[in-house]
């Protein structure tokens, strides 16, 4: 039996966003747990679909003794604070150094925090720990599909695992097999070589979907080429919208020696390469994809045709307040149509406080301050009203305590609105159903999400048109003034004319 240390830190960080990650982002809960530590940590991920929880369960399955460190994330946005970043990293190794002697750490991470006075948040806390416990000590990393992978997080890490789906319905799974990648590593007491390769183009967020080519063929490709030779191999569609030297799309591959850790890199390596100019599509502006679902609509009347306002989805550090789809629906006259969530605490409040089946004057979202926006002024009538707590049912977030804040369902000519008091992507049915709106009996629907609101949705949408309102979730990285990429890095996949 081996004493294993267990934790994790998650948050993917748009250096483009308008609002930082302080301390109190990582302390309230809202889409996953609150900061936890100690036994917390147990308790409070047990049934959430995370990658913690899929290491739990197979270290646990094991039979080895588990020292418990913290989990902690914050949703998506702007740079980690400085003193946010400090604390974090201060609690991991204060419970390191308590857990007493270790075997090997498990550790549940991104790989896109960028901090404000740091450029690779992981890079750095693997470091710190390194320093701490020594070069030998087995350390295994599960990571997001959207790391950006660095050198720094491969010479520290003993084996990193990354998610093959997107959709993330994979946490889990990929959470499991880090640990078990662990356990070998534990049990023999060899180290595995390493090579590590980065691609030269970035891969728009709305591109990197598993569900499509060209993602969806060469994540397949990953169980096939892992073996007795190759225990472990992954991939990082990496994360266009944070503005430092190592963004982008990387692998990582681990071999019993260092020519066949060299040649399954560079067959994947020459895969994705080989697919660069698959990785588009249409998107949309807000008024054309309006008109293009009510054509839809008009011609097939089944419903529900889906539009993911996907430059604001809080998954990817948007603010969740723009109004551009809102603007676009009440433009074309959209009735019977839904947009959520739309993130406005004191438009909230004051419908809470306004009382169901009343009529009051807001000027709704926009209050991130992001310039040139301004709110949607008018009358709404407020429908429901609800306190935001319910568990989530889709695949991805299956058990997840969500807690949004009070949220209202307010309606403008014909026009409904789901408002939360947190910003959280629209990427679960049951978002809907707290306030007492059918997704599948709907028409039309806006949610502010890029792609995770997938794995809910596609299976009862008749359509899914990709819309780009203004909002800081870039769906061409482009359209972005990079100052700290690395130089030879095209900045959108390169078709063939």
């Amino acid at each position: 039996m081996a004493r294993i240390a267990i934790g994790g830190w998650q948050h993917e960080t748009n250096t483009f966003a308008p609002i930082k990650a302080d301390f109190p982002s990582f302390e309230e809960a809202n889409d996953w747990p609150g900061l936890c530590r100690g036994q917390a940590l147990f308790t409070e991920t047990d049934g959430v679909h995370l990658p913690i929880t899929g290491a739990l369960h197979a270290l646990r399955a094991a039979g080895h003794e588990l020292a418990p460190l913290l989990w902690c994330s914050a949703t998506p946005c702007a740079h980690v604070t400085e003193r946010a970043y400090e604390m974090i990293a201060d609690m991991i190794l204060e419970d390191l150094r308590a857990a007493g002697p270790l075997d090997g750490i498990y550790l549940d991470l991104h790989g896109a925090m960028v901090a404000e006075h740091l450029e690779d948040g992981e890079g750095e806390i693997l470091r710190r720990i390194r320093a701490e416990l020594g070069p030998e000590l087995p350390i295994a990393i599960s990571l997001d599909l959207h790391a950006n992978l660095t050198m720094d997080m491969v010479e520290q890490a003993s084996v990193i695992d990354i998610f093959r789906t997107y959709p993330h319905i994979d946490m889990g799974e990929t959470g499991a097999r880090t640990a078990r990648h662990l356990m070998s590593l534990i049990d023999s007491g060899e180290a595995w070589a390493k090579a590590y390769r980065q691609i030269d183009f970035l891969i728009p967020i709305n591109w990197g979907c598993t569900l499509i080519e060209p993602a969806k063929g060469i994540y397949a490709a990953l169980p096939e080429a892992n073996s007795d030779e190759v225990p472990a191999l992954a991939f990082a569609c990496g994360f266009p919208l944070s503005d430092i030297a190592d963004a982008g799309p990387a692998l990582v591959s681990y071999g019993r020696n260092q020519r066949v850790a060299d040649d399954a890199a560079d067959r994947l390596l020459a895969l994705v390469e080989s697919r660069e100019g698959d990785f588009h599509g249409k998107i949309y502006d807000a008024q054309e994809a309006v008109e293009e679902a009510l054509s839809l609509l008009h011609r097939h009347p089944s419903g529900p045709v889906v539009i993911a306002d996907t430059q604001d989805n809080p998954g990817g550090g948007g603010p969740g307040d723009t109004t551009g789809m809102l603007k676009a629906l009440l433009a074309a006259d959209a009735k019977e149509s839904v947009l959520g969530l739309l993130c406005d605490p004191v438009a909230a409040a004051m419908a809470h406080n306004a009382g169901g089946g009343t009529t009051l004057p807001l000027a709704l979202g926009e209050h991130s301050g992001m310039p040139g926006h301004s709110p949607l002024e008018g009358d709404f009538k407020v429908l429901r009203l609800s306190d935001g707590r319910f568990t989530a049912t889709g695949p991805m977030y299956a058990g997840a305590h969500m807690d949004l804040g009070p949220c209202a369902l307010l309606e403008i000519s014909g026009i409904r609105i789901l408002v939360s008091s947190k910003a959280s992507q629209a990427a679960d049915q049951s978002m809907f159903r707290q306030l007492g709106v059918e997704p599948t009996e709907e028409r039309l629907m806006v949610l502010k999400s890029s792609v995770h609101f997938r794995n809910d949705f596609q299976d009862i949408a008749s359509a899914i048109l990709i819309a780009a309102a203004p909002g800081p979730v870039y769906g061409n990285p482009a359209d972005l003034n990079f100052e700290n990429l690395r130089p030879g890095v095209r900045l959108s996949p390169q078709t063939e004319s």
